[in-house]
């Protein structure tokens, strides 16, 4: 191999660091001229408190929630108040049902590891057992912080029997309080959808041998982070966010401001990660050993693609642990793996759009041609068998404002 992210991304969907450099730069250019109006806007925000100092890297966060409860005037406090856990999760199932036909039943008589965690049988549309889904939502001693979807067991074929999956969602979701039951944040009822979807992937396997059953990095995120979307569809809002005294249906006034605010600082976030996705890949693409001093490098692939001042790369060398350790699953050549999977994801939900939300071919589709095949085929051959035809960036561009 001629580098190091030759031989990674010979496995991935990517196939080579030139369409990964591709895709960063389409993303690149609307990114920057986005965040650099972010920075003036900023910047008015900074003179119009009297102030007069030029906006740094540090100033960012602070200064841009002061435009952003200017402009949204959106309260999250009141925003929780409609996303309780039950009623999110509720909402995830009804997806579930709308899009694939299936049917979460909670059982009591399926042994579990800790009291708390929740057992759910899932059955296909016909009434076939698909597996068992445990939801283990909340913070204890002992258990590890984040969120994540695991399997106990997968799905394959043994001796001519089908062996169906055993699927938990982990989360770490703050508990009730009191006569409060658990409120969630926007980010976290997205986070919900978000395992859940990975819970679905493995839900809806029909794969012979288990060794089949991953698919590439840069591919794994689709069914999950699609599932993101219908979250906050208002179609999708008004079955499962109602408050959580009251029973009110979310109202439109607020709705409205929670789909304004979805694109606000995009540019920001945006350029932060793809700046260390170039980053990674410029470390990864150096094809001889050289002796290289980390600063003077990271300086001149920053400068290579025109960095703005007022925003520091999201990890800086020493600290990208994602790229350099083996802990976080080893992302060397592949940081810009989150992002690729956000252009799969807004392109494929584009489809659904386009005919539907619930659109019954289009589910269908997506369910045989992506969430049943594991790795069955390549990655980008599943996708154009769905969507006809490669992923556009077009839709990612326009879901965060980019364009």
């Amino acid at each position: 191999y001629a580098t190091h992210a030759d031989y990674v991304l010979e496995e991935r969907m990517a196939k080579t660091p030139a369409q990964v450099y591709d895709l960063l730069n389409k993303l690149w250019t609307p990114a920057l001229k986005v965040a650099r109006q972010e920075a003036a806007d900023i910047q008015a925000m900074i003179k119009s408190e009297g102030q007069d100092f030029k906006l740094e890297p540090w100033d960012w966060r602070y200064y841009s929630e002061k435009v952003k409860k200017a402009r949204y005037d959106l309260d999250e406090n009141q925003v929780r108040e409609y996303f309780t856990l039950d009623n999110v999760r509720q909402g995830s199932f009804y997806v579930a049902n709308k899009l694939y036909g299936l049917t979460f039943e909670e059982r009591t008589n399926i042994p579990k590891y800790h009291p708390e965690v929740r057992t759910f049988e899932v059955k296909d549309a016909d009434g076939r057992h698909l597996g068992v889904f445990l939801a283990d939502y909340h913070p204890r001693a002992g258990k590890r912080v984040g969120a994540w979807s695991s399997r106990y067991r997968g799905q394959y074929m043994k001796d001519g029997k089908e062996i169906r999956p055993v699927v938990v969602n982990v989360c770490n979701f703050t508990r009730p309080a009191g006569q409060q039951p658990a409120l969630l944040r926007l980010e976290e009822a997205e986070t919900l959808f978000h395992e859940f979807g990975h819970g679905l992937h493995s839900l809806l396997s029909r794969i012979r041998y288990k060794s089949l059953a991953s698919t590439p990095r840069d591919f794994v995120e689709l069914p999950s982070q699609i599932m993101e979307n219908w979250a906050l569809e208002p179609e999708v809002l008004k079955v499962y966010a109602k408050h959580w005294k009251t029973g009110q249906v979310i109202p439109d006034e607020l709705l409205a401001k929670i789909k304004k605010a979805e694109k606000f600082n995009q540019g920001f976030a945006t350029v932060e990660y793809l700046a260390a996705s170039f980053l990674d890949m410029d470390w990864h693409v150096i094809g001889e050993a050289k002796e290289v001093e980390p600063r003077a490098f990271e300086k001149a692939a920053l400068d290579k693609i025109h960095m703005m001042p007022e925003i520091i790369v999201r990890y800086r060398s020493p600290y990208f642990q994602h790229i350099f350790s083996g802990g976080l699953g080893g992302y060397s050549a592949g940081y810009y793996s989150y992002i690729w999977s956000e252009v799969l994801d807004s392109d494929a939900f584009q489809a659904f759009k386009e005919k539907g939300l619930f659109d019954p071919a289009t589910a269908k589709s997506f369910r045989t041609n992506i969430l049943e095949r594991g790795g069955t085929r390549e990655a980008m051959d599943m996708y154009k068998a769905f969507r006809g035809r490669e992923p556009s960036v077009e839709p990612l561009l326009e879901k965060r404002g980019l364009k």
